[in-house]
């Protein structure tokens, strides 16, 4: 299966779900280059952007999963190639 190159970013506004989005990102281990993550303390919400290399549907499953959690926002963005 083709691999893509995606940025997927997320927002947490609940931190209650913290661990759950940390277990969801831990199974994709393998398919994530790098991870950064952002504390914005004035706005009680994290930032965190992952950058992966993996097979499409890993990447809008993941995206998807995410975005099923209250208080979660997922956006994945796709390199053209």
């Amino acid at each position: 299966m083709e691999k893509r190159i995606a940025i997927l970013g997320i927002i947490i506004e609940d931190t209650e779900v913290v661990s759950k989005v940390n277990e969801l990102l831990h199974r994709q281990r393998e398919y994530i280059i790098g991870r950064m993550g952002m504390p914005y303390k004035e706005k009680n919400i994290s930032v965190i952007s992952i950058v992966m290399d993996a097979p499409n549907d890993v990447i809008s499953a993941l995206s998807g999963k995410l975005g099923m959690l209250e208080g979660v926002s997922a956006k994945a963005v796709y390199s053209k190639k």
